[in-house]
């Protein structure tokens, strides 16, 4: 089923394909790799390496300094939907773009589409370390095509639950393990006052995560069109829980990231969030004050006994096409997303969660965390990843389906129309939009 999946959507991929002016290479492959052409430069070689990650050139520099024929220079700049991925698309039509760059799954399909992705396929070693990653990154960044690597994964983030221990123990409230369960609790919460979670109006991904553990979709191809699928019945399902719990003032709406939102958790007001593991530093830093009282679960799950989670972002770093050293460039993303150096100074300085499998065996993801009780709280996202579906397939227009998706979901909290209401509206757009950039789609 994966495989098929995939395929078909490597073949629509292809067929929709823009070559953008300036990075077309004569030796573009077939379906629009470069996978002939990767072979070691010669003499000393320059990459540039486009990033928003904290710290990064700290990390940089141990590669540098050890590889003194190929330097790598970075450049920072905003997150992807940020800047950053306006100006690759820029940089890719001017003929100017970065050697590698940092794109979000979610993004990737829409890099594929418009041609700008290298295939790294014969890259030396980029096939063979496939298993040394978690199972479901590789299928987003091959697309399930056999000798095609279009990036190499970088980081996961799988959903799991975290909660306030003490508040659910002083309250004698049982940690939920269904949703059924997390619904119940969520009237036990609000009867002292509190919230059980925060339900976000404005960052969807959220949202598709939740659709994935579900086992939905919001994408689908028969080789020939994408099918957009926002309203499926996961999708729904979903989204009629939610809403239900909007409706009955059982979860706070508070945009996530905004002084609200941070003082609703560091005052005890807001009691778990359903996150990935990069989201425990945003509980460290927004709710200092709460330091020893958080643990972490998996998530609740839609019916007993099931075990599935979804996740919630994880970048890639991809070659793209117009660089002079893929080859070097491919050993360089290799490096900085296996090497168990790299992997544990990437969490140290930006929490990011590998999706090396090595990384999850690093001392710094073994030990307790103080914040959280002294919990391994990264065996709970290392269970949760191994549960992630690799089967969610992203479309080419994400942006515009999360802005799109986010405008109804903030009219909905607010009481003007409702959660399914804004995925029926952003199914529309988003086949309006993929219909103006002329790629094949079924109304």
């Amino acid at each position: 089923m994966r495989i098929k999946k995939r395929a078909a959507t490597v073949a629509l991929l292809t067929a929709a394909t823009v070559v953008l002016a300036g990075c077309a290479s004569g030796s573009t492959t077939q379906d629009g790799g470069d996978a002939a052409a990767c072979a070691p430069s010669d003499g000393k070689v320059d990459l540039t390496f486009t990033t928003w990650i904290p710290g990064i050139e700290e990390v940089v520099k141990i590669w540098n300094d050890e590889n003194p024929d190929i330097q790598v220079k970075v450049q920072t700049g905003p997150n992807g939907n940020g800047g950053t991925y306006q100006n690759f698309f820029n940089q890719l039509k001017a003929g100017n773009a970065p050697d590698l760059g940092q794109i979000e799954y979610d993004a990737l399909p829409n890099f594929r589409v418009q041609d700008g992705l290298t295939n790294l396929a014969s890259c030396a070693g980029v096939l063979d370390a496939q298993d040394n990653f978690v199972d479901w990154t590789w299928g987003q960044v091959n697309f399930g095509e056999e000798d095609a690597v279009y990036a190499v994964p970088q980081d996961a983030g799988p959903m799991a639950m975290f909660y306030r221990a003490d508040l659910f123990a002083a309250n004698n409230i049982a940690i939920p393990t269904t949703w059924e369960e997390f619904a119940v609790a969520a009237e036990a919460v609000r009867a002292t006052g509190g919230y059980i979670t925060n339900f976000s109006q404005s960052d969807i991904n959220q949202f598709a995560g939740f659709v994935w553990q579900a086992g939905g979709t919001w994408f689908e191809n028969d080789g020939d069109n994408w099918t957009v699928d926002l309203t499926s019945p996961e999708s729904v399902k979903v989204a009629n829980y939610w809403q239900d719990l909007i409706d009955r003032d059982l979860v706070s709406t508070n945009p996530p990231w905004t002084d609200e939102w941070n003082n609703a958790y560091n005052t005890g007001s807001d009691w778990t969030w359903n996150s990935a593991a990069w989201g425990a530093n945003s509980i460290v830093s927004g709710a200092p004050d709460t330091a020893g009282n958080w643990s972490v679960a998996l998530s609740p799950q839609w019916a007993d006994g099931e075990s599935a989670a979804g996740n919630w972002g994880g970048s890639s770093t991809a070659v793209f096409k117009g660089s002079e050293h893929p080859y070097e460039a491919a050993q360089f993303a290799l490096w900085l997303n296996t090497s168990d150096e790299a992997l544990t100074m990437l969490n140290k300085s930006a929490n990011l969660y590998p999706a090396a499998k090595s990384g999850l065996e690093l001392p710094a993801l073994k030990e307790g965390v103080e914040f959280y009780g002294g919990q391994a709280i990264y065996d709970v996202f290392a269970e949760a990843s191994a549960q992630v579906s690799p089967d969610f397939i992203w479309g080419p227009t994400m942006t515009q389906v999360y802005n799109d998706t986010s405008d109804g979901f903030k009219g909905a909290v607010t009481g003007n129309g409702t959660l399914t209401d804004a995925l029926t509206s952003a199914q529309q757009s988003t086949i309006d939009a993929l219909q103006a950039q002329s790629i094949p789609v079924n109304k």
